[in-house]
């Protein structure tokens, strides 16, 4: 009875083990440092200060309330069109036409792509002397120079634009899957009861990807919130810091300016806001229930 007990324990032992290494660990080092003053440039003002990083952050930091809202704001817009325009794709290549593979290539391949090479390719498309807007002004659409990265009223779609070419196939490629699981059955039996190709939609293939919906939802949203990498090496934060979110200004704050402290109390406050919002949506949405 004693090992009937533990043997399950046991076995789940070596993989507790490794989440205790490599996420328990990190979670609370960086808290700890939160709750110091850890300056490289500085040592000498190195130690513990309790909740200072935290009131500097609420109460005296602008561009912390700044950088949160962009990302608010580029969390909602990329995940949304993403979805959509996702779903769309998974739902043209998931029928039967001449070319169908080639097709299923062509919308999965940018997701193959880095996002710093990715940056490269939509940065030449962007440029103003040799890029796509150069190329619509000799057409006589636009004017020459347009420098779409550099202008304040033009930098956020064009990074949504850039961003979407990469995160699209994401939602295609797990709504296809999804979608070549449900029974061809379910579309047979609403036609004969006289669903048309929308009522069929709603009614099968909606309720069937409710789950799949959710879970690459919240993935997405949670690495578009940690999004660094491509707005970084596009926009660097700007123009004027509009551009900037909150894991980019935890990079120039632990990185650039080694105000390791501050960086990780930024890092906390990043980590609560995905946490809270990851439970309450999954709890909304009733995430692997059927009813």
């Amino acid at each position: 009875m004693r090992t009937r007990t533990w043997a399950p324990y046991a076995l789940i032992a070596p993989t507790l083990a490794l989440m205790a290494v490599f996420l328990v660990y990190p979670i609370a080092s960086v808290g700890w440092f939160s709750l110091r003053q850890h300056t490289v440039t500085q040592p000498w003002k190195n130690g513990f200060i309790g909740f200072e990083n935290f009131r500097r952050m609420l109460f005296e930091d602008q561009l912390f309330w700044q950088s949160l809202a962009f990302s608010a704001k580029w969390v909602a817009v990329e995940v949304g069109l993403q979805l959509v325009l996702g779903l769309v794709l998974a739902l043209i290549v998931n029928e039967t036409f001449v070319g169908r593979a080639i097709a299923r290539a062509l919308v999965f391949s940018p997701w193959a792509v880095s996002g710093v090479l990715t940056t490269g390719i939509w940065i030449l498309l962007y440029n103003p002397s040799t890029g796509i807007f150069q190329q619509l002004a000799q057409w006589g659409i636009g004017d020459p120079g347009t420098s779409v990265l550099g202008d304040p009223s033009t930098v956020f779609p064009a990074t949504v634009v850039t961003e979407l070419w990469r995160g699209v196939p994401f939602f295609a490629i797990l709504l296809l899957a999804d979608l070549q699981t449900i029974p061809n059955d379910l579309y047979e039996a609403a036609a004969v009861d006289g669903a048309g190709r929308w009522r069929r939609f709603v009614s099968v293939t909606l309720p069937h990807l409710r789950d799949a919906i959710v879970l690459s939802t919240l993935l997405r949203a949670v690495w578009e919130f940690n999004n660094v990498d491509l707005i970084y090496t596009l926009t660097g934060g700007g123009p004027a810091n509009q551009t900037t979110t909150l894991p980019l200004y935890v990079a120039r704050k632990a990185v650039d300016s080694h105000d390791f402290g501050y960086g990780s109390a930024l890092t906390m406050a990043g980590f609560v806001i995905l946490l809270f919002f990851s439970v309450l949506y999954l709890r909304l949405s009733k995430f692997g229930s059927r009813a």
